[in-house]
């Protein structure tokens, strides 16, 4: 079993900047947070969830999705059992809620063609303002 709770979200201007942040809580036997690719989704108002961002367990591959390359930057602390989602020159299309969210058996390049996961946090608002 693992617990995911997202923070950081909020209200920020058009071409500002947002860190944020997934805690998890393991707890399934014989397992540690390194076991879990992780990976960011988001849902935008009347939208499907979508595909945001990637991590291997050791952080070392890493996807994004197209929407987002070279604003956002996925980053993740096995010590502390965090993953990380600094979003800069957020556009208003960048508008969602935003979803952490961890799978045992997935690798970070099938993360970021799936809408399926084994576990989800409750999700964290961001609304970007023009």
């Amino acid at each position: 079993q693992v617990q995911l709770v997202e923070s950081g979200g909020g209200l920020v201007q058009v071409g500002g900047s947002l860190m944020l942040s997934c805690a998890a809580f393991v707890s399934s036997s014989g397992r540690t947070f390194r076991n879990y690719a992780m990976g960011w989704f988001r849902q935008a108002p009347g939208k499907e969830r979508e595909f945001v961002a990637s991590i291997s367990w050791s952080g070392r591959i890493i996807y994004y999705a197209d929407s987002v390359k070279g604003r956002f930057t996925i980053s993740r602390d096995n010590a502390k059992n965090t993953v990380l989602l600094q979003m800069n020159s957020l556009k208003p299309e960048d508008t969602a809620v935003y979803y952490c969210a961890a799978d045992y058996s997935l690798d970070a390049q099938a993360i970021s063609v799936t809408k399926t996961m084994d576990y989800w946090g409750k999700g964290t608002l961001v609304t970007v303002s023009s």
